[in-house]
C-alpha cells in the first residue's frame, strides 16, 4: 500500500525549518552492492533518504534547496542572459524546493533488473518539485552550490561525498573572478535530521506497532518450531517464514537463534547447532514494516520446561526488565532504566550467590558487568539501533513523548566460569521488548508473547498438544 506523499512533504518541511537560509542538503539512497561476482545484495534505501522521499530505488539523490538559493540563481541567470542571449533561463520558483535525481527509464535494463520509476513520473508520484537524470547531478549541483552558503550532508558518508564535494568546490573557486561564490560552511546533516527522526509521529508509531506485532508472530513461530533433536536453523527458518507470511518484506537485522551456551555469545549468528533436551534457546529477531524495525529477544526451554536454575535466572531478568520499563516516562533520564535493571540484577545475583559482597559496593564497582555486559536498551526506529543522541551537553537526555526504546536486560553465565556453581554455567538469557514513550508514561508495542516461565511452559504445552 502506497504511503501518502504528504507524510514525506511534511518531514521535508520540518527539516527545511531547521536548515540555514541559503543552504543545500544532499541525501543519497545508496547503490547496490555485489554479493559475489554478478549477484547483488538485496538493496534497501538509506534510512534518511527513505524517510524524506518514500522512494526505494538505488543511485538516487535528494537535494533540498533552502531559499534564497534559487532566487539568487534566477537573478544570476537573468543577468547572464543579457550578455549571453543564447543562455537558457530555467523557469524555477524561488521557494524551498526538493529536487530528485534518479535513474532514467531504460527498457533493456528494466527487462533484466526490474522496473524504474523514471524522471517524468517522479514529480507527481513523489511530490518533489523537479526530477533529473542522475547523470545531471554534477552540472545541476555546480549551478546550485554557486549560490549557496552552506552544504548539509551526513558526515558518516564523508567517504561518499568528500571527493565529489571537493571537486565541486574546487571548480567553483576557480570561477571566483566571474563573481561565482562557493559555500563557506559544511554542516553535518545528522545533527538536525537524526534528532527529527528520534521523535516519532502518530503514523510512525502505528507502523512500528505493526513491525512489533509481526515480530511477535515470528517469536511465537520459534516456540512452535522448537523440538529436542532439531536444529537452530529450523527455528531460524520458522521465524523468518512467519515474518514474510505476515507481510514483512525483510528482516530488520540478522536473526539470532542461540541454543544452550551459544546464548552467551551476544551476536551469535551461526544458527546451526543441535537443540538439546534441558537447554534454553535465545531468539533475537525483528521484522521490518514500512521501513521500521521490530526488535524482540525471547528465551525459552527447548523442551518446554524450565529447570530450577534456569527459572531463577529468567525470573531475575524479567524483574529487571519490569523495573526498567517502570522508569520510562517523560521527564525521566535515559540512564534511569539501566540503573534500575542493574540494581535488580545485582540484588538477585547477590541473593543467589553468583556475586559476593555488599550491595552498594557491588553497584559502585558495576560488578554485574561480568554477567550483563551491554546496555539495557537503545533507540528503535527505521534502524534497529536507531539515530538520535543519548546525551545532551554531556548529560543523559530525558525521555520525551514519541521516542521508542528497546528494553533488553540479560544474564550470560559462561560455560567455563569456575567462580559459580556448575548449575548456573552455560545459561544465557535476554528478554527484550519495544517501548513507546507516551504523554503520561509508556506503551509496550510488543505485547502478545508469554513472558513468565509459567506462561511459556503452558503455551508450549498447549501448542504441542494441538
Amino acid at each position: 500500500m502506497m504511503i501518502p506523499t504528504d507524510v514525506f512533504q511534511a518531514r521535508r518541511a520540518q527539516l527545511f525549518a531547521k536548515m540555514l537560509p541559503g543552504s543545500v542538503a544532499l541525501i543519497a539512497s545508496g547503490s547496490e552492492q555485489i554479493r559475489n561476482r554478478d549477484v547483488e545484495q538485496g538493496f534497501r534505501a538509506d534510512s534518511d533518504f527513505w524517510y524524506l522521499t518514500g522512494f526505494t530505488e538505488p543511485d538516487s539523490v535528494l537535494v533540498l534547496i533552502r531559499s534564497p538559493v534559487l532566487e539568487n540563481l534566477s537573478q544570476y541567470q537573468a543577468a547572464e542572459a543579457q550578455t549571453q542571449p543564447s543562455r537558457r533561463i530555467t523557469n524555477k520558483p524561488v521557494d524551498n524546493q526538493a529536487w530528485l535525481f534518479l535513474r532514467a527509464k531504460d527498457p533493456e535494463k528494466e527487462t533484466w533488473q526490474g522496473r524504474r520509476l523514471g524522471v517524468d513520473a517522479a514529480p507527481a508520484l513523489l511530490a518533489v518539485d523537479l526530477a533529473f537524470d542522475i547523470d545531471e547531478l554534477d552540472a545541476q549541483l555546480l549551478d546550485l552550490l554557486g549560490h549557496a552558503q552552506t552544504v548539509y550532508f551526513s558526515f558518516e558518508q564523508m567517504a561518499d561525498w568528500g571527493l565529489r564535494l571537493a571537486d565541486w568546490l574546487a571548480e567553483l573557486k576557480s570561477k571566483a573572478r566571474k563573481g561565482i561564490q562557493s559555500p563557506s560552511q559544511l554542516f553535518d546533516l545528522d545533527e538536525v535530521l537524526h534528532e527529527q527522526r528520534l521523535i516519532k509521529s502518530a503514523i510512525e508509531i502505528e507502523w512500528m506497532r505493526q513491525a512489533a506485532q509481526i515480530s511477535v508472530q515470528g517469536h511465537l513461530a520459534a516456540m512452535r518450531a522448537a523440538q529436542v533433536g532439531g536444529y537452530e536453523y529450523q527455528i531460524h527458518a520458522a521465524v523468518e517464514q512467519a515474518f514474510r507470511y505476515h507481510g514483512s518484506p525483510r528482516i530488520a537485522f540478522n536473526t539470532i537463534v542461540a541454543a544452550g551456551d551459544n546464548a552467551c555469545i551476544l551476536h551469535y549468528t551461526e544458527n546451526n547447532a543441535p537443540l538439546k533436551d534441558g537447554d534454553l534457546v535465545l531468539v533475537d529477531a525483528g521484522a521490518e514494516w514500512k521501513g521500521y524495525a521490530g526488535d524482540i529477544s525471547h528465551t525459552f526451554p527447548i523442551n518446554g520446561r524450565f529447570t530450577s536454575p534456569q527459572a531463577q535466572l529468567y525470573n531475575l531478568v524479567l524483574a529487571a526488565q519490569q523495573a526498567a520499563i517502570a522508569q520510562i516516562k517523560p521527564g525521566n533520564r535515559y540512564d534511569q532504566m539501566h540503573q534500575a535493571s542493574t540494581r535488580v540484577l545485582t540484588e538477585g545475583l547477590l541473593a543467589l550467590g553468583l556475586l559476593r559482597g555488599e550491595l552498594e559496593s557491588l553497584l559502585e564497582k558495576q560488578a554485574v558487568k561480568k554477567y550483563f555486559m551491554h546496555g539495557t536498551g537503545h533507540w528503535l526506529g527505521m534502524d534497529v539501533h536507531d539515530v538520535g543522541r543519548y546525551k545532551i551537553n554531556g548529560e543523559w537526555r530525558v525521555f520525551e513523548p514519541g521516542m521508542v526504546v528497546t528494553v533488553e536486560p540479560g544474564l550470560y553465565i559462561l560455560p567455563d566460569d569456575t567462580d559459580v556453581e556448575p548449575q548456573w554455567r552455560g545459561i544465557g538469557i535476554r528478554i527484550e521488548d519495544d517501548v513507546w514513550v507516551t504523554e503520561h508514561g509508556c506503551d509496550l508495542l510488543t505485547q502478545g508473547l508469554p513472558r513468565t516461565p509459567e506462561e511459556i511452559a503452558q503455551w508450549m504445552q498447549q501448542t504441542q498438544m494441538s
